[in-house]
């Protein structure tokens, strides 16, 4: 692993062709769900970047606020070479702390790699953990993700083999 110092701070825009390039390989494998730009920059806000000491962009990851005390973490992603390195393990307790800086009490995530976030505490989920009202006003969200948490038939093509887990924070 090049240098093992690395700065997480909030993305910019002009990070989003990097965030592009450094998921796409992980989409490539099937293990994260691929953007178009446009979504990229619609959602800028929402990311954090890991930033190599040489300037290059070796990790990310967003958090996306879907109710009033439920969040998902999105699109973590870190680069092969960075792997077992912190950078993961960096990102996701930075969202976590945003997450409660919003006032969030629980975080979602769908994912291939469940032991990364059992070791931050997240645990796989089957049955409804939103109330029948909540679940009511979710449904009508167009966001993907949302509907992935809900568990909707229509993305049940993207969510084949991951695995569905939440934190309480």
């Amino acid at each position: 692993m090049p240098g093992s110092s690395f700065l997480v701070r909030p993305a910019r825009t002009s990070d989003v062709p990097l965030i592009q390039a450094l998921v796409e390989p992980l989409v490539q494998r099937r293990i994260l769900l691929g953007k178009n730009l446009v979504v990229f920059y619609e959602a800028i806000q929402e990311f954090l970047v890991a930033e190599a000491d040489d300037g290059s962009l070796i990790g990310c990851g967003a958090l996306h606020v879907m109710w009033e005390d439920l969040g998902e973490v999105r699109t973590l992603a870190v680069a092969d070479e960075y792997l077992r390195s912190g950078v993961g393990h960096a990102l996701l307790d930075r969202l976590e702390e945003q997450a409660l800086a919003l006032g969030l009490s629980r975080l979602f995530c769908l994912t291939f790699e469940t032991d990364f976030f059992a070791r931050h505490g997240f645990t796989p989920i089957s049955e409804e953990v939103i109330t029948v009202d909540v679940y009511a006003e979710l449904v009508r969200s167009s966001d993907e993700g949302v509907a992935e948490f809900l568990d909707l038939a229509r993305v049940k093509p993207n969510t084949l083999g991951n695995t569905r887990m939440l934190k309480r924070l």
